[in-house]
């Protein structure tokens, strides 16, 4: 289930990336790849009244697998992005609560 938006990354840059990136993150949380989704909104970034580039900022919406595994986790997509010639990534974990998180009108907890 979790869910990864990639901010100031293309789209063509996140195609590249995906399939190994999938795959190791599934690795990791010990679930299949189609657990994952990876979402890019098209954002426009504005400062002092231009239109500016956005920095990478990929956030991951999940359940909370403790802070070793997240730390794995945020490595993973830390260096895969990276390795498309990106210096600086950074990475933000939203945690949802499993009572609090429904499919079908059923909560996970």
């Amino acid at each position: 289930m979790p869910q990864l938006i990639f901010k100031g990354i293309s789209v063509e840059q996140v195609k590249t990336i995906s399939s190994p990136l999938v795959r190791d993150l599934a690795e990791l949380c010990n679930c299949d790849t189609d657990n994952f989704t990876l979402e890019i909104p098209q954002s426009i970034f504005i400062s002092n009244g231009e239109e500016v580039a956005a920095f990478p900022f990929i956030e991951v919406k999940w359940f909370e697998r403790g802070q070793e595994l997240q730390d794995q986790f945020a490595n993973i997509i830390t260096k895969s992005i990276q390795s498309l010639g990106v210096p600086e990534v950074e990475v933000a974990f939203t945690v949802f609560l499993e009572s609090a998180y429904y499919s079908n009108g059923k909560h996970f907890a």
